[in-house]
């Protein structure tokens, strides 16, 4: 009698054990899709380093989007492992960015001839300054970067986990387009994305950390749904055109900063 009562004594105080464990495991932000397991997701969401510098992934949202130069690659990592899991294939739709959630849909317009192409996310890079992403050799083509190497581009989020969520808007003809032309017109009022947090507490220490630029920078908490959660970005504002805003990020050394339009 004694023995039977010394399991059950036991079994119920493994309870408790086994239900908060269950708990914690449903409340991971890193749901696996077809491409990336969860396990993988979390990994790539950590801060690395390459070649000395450091990079933090962070969350966007749809409609959150980039500006500068785009690249290609292609024969030479045909068939290797990329950052979530897959095997590179040059064929694919597929890109590489330093900072996006694995698996994120993205369009990207070359903003030298009007082209545009959606790819998925599924690896890091490119890993040179002043390149924002890496296209496919099929997604380049499309673009015609295998014409001309690298172009000017603008890069929209569509959606996540390789489905798009809204439609694409159409390409902003107000651009400034890097050619021998004159630019028409000339866009203003950008801001640097410093910080995403799940935690409205851990936007709020980060805004307060960045308060210390001044002038006429302002540094607000973005509200957004991610997943049906609520997400909250931290922005600086102020800042006149895209090239103030990349000079904002090197001069600061804002580790995974994004240019976005308020």
């Amino acid at each position: 009698m004694n023995r039977m009562i010394k399991i059950l004594l036991s079994f119920v105080l493994m309870l408790p054990v086994v239900f908060v464990t269950s708990g914690c495991s449903q409340k991971k932000n890193y749901k696996p899709t077809k491409y990336t397991s969860a396990a993988r997701h979390k990994a790539t969401m950590r801060t690395y380093r390459v070649r000395g510098k450091s990079y933090s992934p962070t969350y966007v949202s749809v409609n959150d989007t980039m500006r500068g130069v785009a690249s290609w690659y292609g024969p030479n990592f045909h068939g290797k492992q990329t950052s979530n899991g897959e095997r590179y294939n040059m064929h694919a739709m597929t890109a590489a960015h330093k900072t996006w959630p694995m698996d994120t849909m993205v369009r990207v317009d070359n903003l030298k001839n009007g082209k545009s192409v959606t790819v998925r996310i599924n690896d890091r890079g490119p890993f040179i300054s002043g390149r924002i992403i890496d296209c496919s050799y099929a997604a380049g083509k499309a673009i015609g970067l295998d014409k001309s190497g690298i172009a000017p581009v603008k890069i929209t989020v569509l959606g996540f986990a390789g489905k798009i969520y809204h439609k694409p808007k159409p390409v902003d003809k107000t651009t400034v387009v890097e050619s021998t032309q004159t630019p028409r017109v000339l866009l203003t009022n950008f801001a640097v994305q410093v910080g995403a947090f799940r935690r409205y507490e851990g936007a709020v220490i980060s805004r307060d950390k960045h308060k210390v630029y001044g002038g006429s920078k302002k540094v607000i908490i973005k509200k957004s749904i991610v997943d049906n959660e609520p997400f909250y970005r931290v922005w600086v504002t102020g800042l006149k055109t895209a090239q103030e805003a990349k000079d904002f990020i090197n001069d600061n050394n804002i580790q995974g900063g994004i240019i976005v339009r308020p």
